[in-house]
């Protein structure tokens, strides 16, 4: 496994601010701080709760379309990167039966970038609760099928349906391939179908995508060839993560890219994906898949959670990732360590913090400008 050191990885050894990113809610630097007030150009790869919630914090600092007078927002452009392999739910019953690709990640995407308080939002989002043919279907599920089928370009869809939303930045598969994920697990088995990956008892070795060759939407890679700043997770290691990963040309797009690029590590294990797995291992686990370094920074929770939470969590044989911040930087990533977790029904990331600190690493380290 190729890796960089901090010696080679300039980036990696940038200070964002003498202040933590992560001590405040959303704390990012100005110009006032020592670096570049430049609006950012931000790539945010991923799937899942994760990206969605990532993408909640980021859309409040993204400027408005049309927005007069408005202080200027610290991000110019925005574009979620969004796994496509979901084949369960509402999801895996519209790509059986109208051989597309499943709406249900990027439908979470586009809600989480317009204004939540919005009626429309709501709609998407809403689920049916009856009926044989409705019941369990999601109403923003449906209706991008509709506009899959009327326009016959599911990433035209994805567009003319986020302008209904008038969400703050763009959204992209991550590929337009009906693409398969497959596992080889650790008693040698292969296992096709994220569904069934996700429901198998063994530890996942490897993950691949059939067909080997999906192509990358152009959009996307002009995206991250252009970002200043570009985040990885957080979100499921291999069936949400890693899987964007896997379609042809994006890890060697990642390795040259010019912006900052940062993990943002989970909080907590997971079945059949990470139990046991370190910060560092998460990481690693990355790189094997990619060939190739394609991380400056990661950030990391290194705030305990309450005795309630871990007994929890230990019920389904998970627990805290642990933050070793040495391994992490010795592999050539700068470790970004902090309180990045908020504590409810469920563990999350704290989006305030979160974006906070990406903001200012960002900001320390803007790539070229055209």
């Amino acid at each position: 496994m190729n890796s960089a050191t901090p010696a080679n990885n300039p980036r990696a050894s940038q200070d964002p601010g003498s202040k933590d990113p992560s001590a405040d809610s959303e704390h990012a630097p100005s110009a006032g701080d020592g670096v570049q007030d430049l609006p950012l150009r931000v790539v945010a790869i991923g799937g899942g709760t994760g990206l969605s919630t990532l993408l909640r914090g980021l859309r409040r600092h993204v400027t408005a379309d049309g927005q007069a007078g408005a202080p200027p927002g610290r991000i110019s452009d925005l574009a979620a990167v969004v796994t496509v392999t979901d084949d369960g739910g509402s999801s895996g019953r519209l790509r059986k039966d109208f051989n597309m690709l499943p709406p249900g990640d990027l439908r979470n995407c586009m809600v989480a970038l317009s204004e939540e308080e919005d009626l429309l939002s709501q709609l998407f989002n809403h689920r049916f609760r009856a009926g044989d043919a409705l019941q369990g279907h999601n109403f923003g599920n449906l209706f991008v099928a509709a506009l899959t089928e009327i326009t016959g370009d599911f990433a035209h869809a994805i567009q003319l349906a986020s302008k209904i939303l008038a969400i703050r930045g763009c959204i992209y598969p991550v590929t337009t391939t009906n693409a398969t994920l497959v596992a080889r697990m650790d008693d040698g088995s292969l296992v096709r179908g994220e569904t069934n990956i996700t429901a198998s008892r063994h530890r996942i070795v490897e993950l691949m995508l059939d067909p080997p060759d999906a192509a990358p939407l152009k959009e996307t890679m002009d995206a991250i060839e252009r970002a200043d700043l570009i985040t990885v997770g957080p979100g499921s290691l291999y069936t949400s993560l890693i899987t964007n990963l896997l379609v042809e040309g994006v890890p060697e797009a990642l390795a040259r890219a010019r912006g900052m690029r940062v993990y943002i590590c989970n909080l907590m294990t997971q079945a059949n994906e990470s139990l046991g797995l370190a910060a560092s291992e998460h990481i690693e686990r990355i790189y094997e898949h990619t060939g190739a370094p394609i991380f400056d920074c990661a950030l990391v929770n290194i705030a305990p959670f309450s005795a309630e939470t871990l007994a929890r969590y230990a019920a389904e044989g998970a627990s805290p990732i642990i933050p070793d911040v040495d391994r992490i930087e010795a592999l050539g990533v700068r470790c970004i360590a902090g309180n990045f977790a908020s504590e409810e029904s469920v563990v999350r990331h704290a989006a305030g913090r979160v974006t906070g600190a990406l903001l200012a690493l960002g900001r320390a380290a803007p790539a070229q400008r055209d």
